[in-house]
């Protein structure tokens, strides 16, 4: 196989689990209203939608035991293998979904079994998206690692984007009742058709040769001789958390509870607005791999800070252009730090402890702050009764990354083999 083939078949195997992972969570968060109502109804709207996130959470809960079991088989086994299971275990529940009796047909048991297919997906996420980022990077030249990363990142916009606009389609096609008997069922049922193509592209993946190493512990040894990383990774990545799932998860349902959008003119918005950040993150990535990965963490983190609030002022109008540009610009300047992340932290640890290492720093705020993102926003706004409230928790976390990131060293260059 040539170099190139070679190269293209490794961007490819990063880019279609991350299509399947993230396809299936996005689909899950935009059609959360439809689904509350189906598995987890109650007298008030409020407290089914906070159930319904709740199973949402309760995914993103599993993360980091999934992130430590595909961490030590990435570390032990191979990242090949690693990969090649997450796949299959994201696809098989992503179906089962698809079929699961409601409330109406099956009572409790449908909210425990929905619960249930989540966790299983929230295990399999737990190794997908840095097990790609460790892959990719491992095999990217050494002055394009950014780029290459970015093709996690950009499958994982890309499946939320299908997801997104899959849902802007269904909704604009069937009416409510439609929606709720059966509409909102097809895009989990689609989602298996990924999970094959994943399967047929990563059955015949080269391993990557930085995985030859091994070692009997390497979660204790991240966490013994590389604390400071791992906490500033765990750090770091609490602001991508949050930020990512409030914007792009939660604001379609605040855009049709708060501002009173429709659901077809919300996730309009939303797939416009991730068409801008799969398009920025290559482009941001090729930045960080010339100027390096601190100074894109600096910029992100003080844009995201600066305006937060404005934005989301700007978004609580009942006017299409102005919500659309202000989740366009908060797409941007998230981007500048998400699309330096996968690199960033990658680059941070030995190749012996490195699956596990990005695996768990990564999982772990994404469990605790991305997961619960949806139901906190839920909440200050419950508390407060100011539908901007949301704002103020992007401000806290953005600042809390950006006095971490004046502490971190350059990684850019740094040898990782």
């Amino acid at each position: 196989m040539s170099e190139k083939k070679h190269f293209k078949r490794v961007l490819a195997a990063g880019l279609i689990g991350n299509i399947l992972e993230w396809y299936d969570f996005a689909v899950y968060g935009f059609f959360a209203a439809t689904i509350a109502e189906q598995f987890f109804p109650s007298g008030n709207p409020t407290t089914s939608l906070i159930a319904a996130f709740g199973a949402f959470a309760a995914g993103f809960l599993m993360r980091p035991i999934g992130a430590i079991f595909f961490g030590r088989i990435g570390d032990k086994v191979g990242r090949k293998k690693m990969l090649f299971l997450s796949v299959m275990l994201m696809a098989i529940p992503t179906f089962i979904i698809g079929v699961l009796p409601t409330h109406s047909q099956i009572g409790i048991s449908a909210a425990i079994l929905m619960v249930l297919m989540r966790m299983l997906q929230g295990l399999s996420v737990g190794g997908e998206y840095t097990g790609s980022i460790v892959f990719l990077i491992e095999h990217a030249p050494d002055h394009r690692r950014g780029f290459f990363s970015s093709f996690s990142m950009m499958g994982a916009t890309l499946g939320i984007l299908l997801g997104s606009g899959f849902g802007a389609l269904i909704t604009g096609l069937l009416t409510e009742a439609e929606l709720a008997a059966w509409g909102w069922r097809i895009p989990f049922l689609v989602g298996i058709s990924i999970g094959i193509i994943g399967f047929l592209i990563r059955r015949g993946l080269p391993e990557t040769p930085a995985s030859e190493e091994k070692i009997e512990a390497p979660l204790k040894e991240a966490f013994t001789n590389h604390k400071k990383p791992m906490l500033q990774s765990i750090g770091l990545n609490i602001m991508g958390a949050v930020s990512f799932y409030i914007i792009f998860i939660y604001l379609a349902t605040w855009l049709v509870q708060e501002v009173h959008e429709t659901k077809s003119e919300a996730l309009d918005i939303n797939t416009i607005s991730l068409f801008v950040l799969l398009i920025s993150a290559p482009l941001f990535a090729m930045l960080s791999d010339k100027i390096g990965r601190k100074p894109m963490l600096i910029a992100g983190t003080i844009l995201m800070a600066v305006l937060a609030y404005p934005l989301i002022w700007l978004m609580h109008h009942h006017v299409f252009w102005m919500i659309l540009l202000g989740q366009s610009i908060f797409a941007i300047a998230l981007s500048i730090f998400m699309s330096t992340i996968p690199a960033f932290m990658t680059e941070l640890f030995p190749a012996r402890v490195r699956a596990s290492a990005t695996s768990v720093s990564y999982n772990i705020p994404y469990a605790l702050f991305g997961g619960t993102a949806p139901m906190v926003a839920v909440w200050l706004i419950s508390v407060t009764g100011n539908p901007d409230a949301i704002a103020g928790y992007i401000i806290v976390v953005s600042l809390l990354a950006f006095f971490i990131a004046l502490t971190v060293k350059e990684t850019k260059g740094k040898p990782i083999h």
